[in-house]
């Protein structure tokens, strides 16, 4: 039987791939891809010229058979998202749910997740935290929040540069201007920067500012 590797990708600076995932990733008969296009330019750069087939929220449900079935027969799979690990905010777990299932051995490779240098980096309690990832966009999202009102902890979401002023407003509402906070964006990239303060400084802030890029929202806990 074959074996699945989850493998991180960078979120930013292909500097940050590891040499164990390129490895893995040359050596795998079949590279599951969240986008072609896009891990074809991160496979080129690396010289890896594996097959490729497309793994995405929209075909996962009809591919996890058929992937689970080239593993039994002895074909080592691998596992990538468009950037960070696979599974977070990120397709991943139905094909590992069904080969953990189905007794096949998963490998995930220690690499890029975006919220870990953005927890670390934002000067809040990082020794307890909770990852909310993306809210719900509409139906959900207000009982969410009201749900996270009494939360202890930090708390980190994933949030799309255009709906951040939004959410950060409705943040306001919920935990109060006053609530430290800070907004990651950029990680890892040539523009990466990060941006503290209480919230209603972040209101004040990307008001002023347009926020661009890939954004990770760390929100200190009501014991702050």
């Amino acid at each position: 039987m074959g074996k699945l590797y989850v493998v991180p990708t960078p979120v930013g600076n292909l500097e940050d791939m590891t040499f164990r995932a390129i490895k893995v990733l040359k050596e795998a008969d079949l590279i599951l891809a969240e986008d072609t296009r896009t891990s074809g330019v991160l496979l080129k750069h690396f010289e890896i010229k594996n097959s490729m087939q497309s793994h995405h929220k929209f075909n996962e449900h009809k591919t996890v058979e058929s992937v689970v079935n080239r593993i039994k027969a002895g074909e080592t799979v691998a596992l990538i998202s468009d950037a960070g690990t696979p599974g977070i905010s990120d397709p991943g777990f139905l094909v590992v749910r069904e080969c953990v299932h189905n007794g096949i051995e998963v490998q995930c490779l220690p690499g890029a997740t975006a919220f870990v240098p953005a927890l670390v980096s934002s000067g809040l309690p990082n020794e307890k935290f909770c990852f909310e990832g993306f809210l719900p966009q509409k139906k959900g999202r207000q009982t969410r929040l009201k749900a996270l009102a009494d939360e202890k902890r930090t708390m980190v979401f994933y949030e799309s540069p255009h709906r951040l002023l939004k959410t950060l407003n409705q943040f306001v509402e919920c935990f109060g201007a006053e609530r430290p906070a800070s907004v990651s964006r950029e990680i890892s990239k040539l523009h990466e920067e990060t941006v503290r303060g209480t919230l209603g400084e972040l209101v004040e802030h990307f008001t002023a500012i347009e926020p661009r890029g890939e954004i990770v929202i760390v929100l200190a806990g009501i014991d702050i």
